[in-house]
């Protein structure tokens, strides 16, 4: 059996976008915010997550997938 791997995105975002300290910074959450989008794999709020999607160049959609 393979096992089922999934991309994070929002990790690759965040670093993209400067690292955790300068995501929350720019978008004004705390990095505790930052580092719980990462491990949940997505961002929780839409307009952080559109914020996000326009500091970093990816798609809202793989910041925030409809499941």
């Amino acid at each position: 059996m393979i096992p089922y791997i999934t991309v994070n995105n929002v990790k690759f975002a965040v670093r993209k976008a400067g690292g955790p300290t300068k995501v929350a910074s720019a978008l004004g959450v705390s990095g505790t915010s930052v580092h719980n989008w990462i491990r949940k794999r997505k961002v929780t709020n839409i307009d952080k997550a559109k914020m996000l999607a326009k500091i970093s160049g990816f798609k809202l959609e793989d910041l925030r997938p409809c499941r």
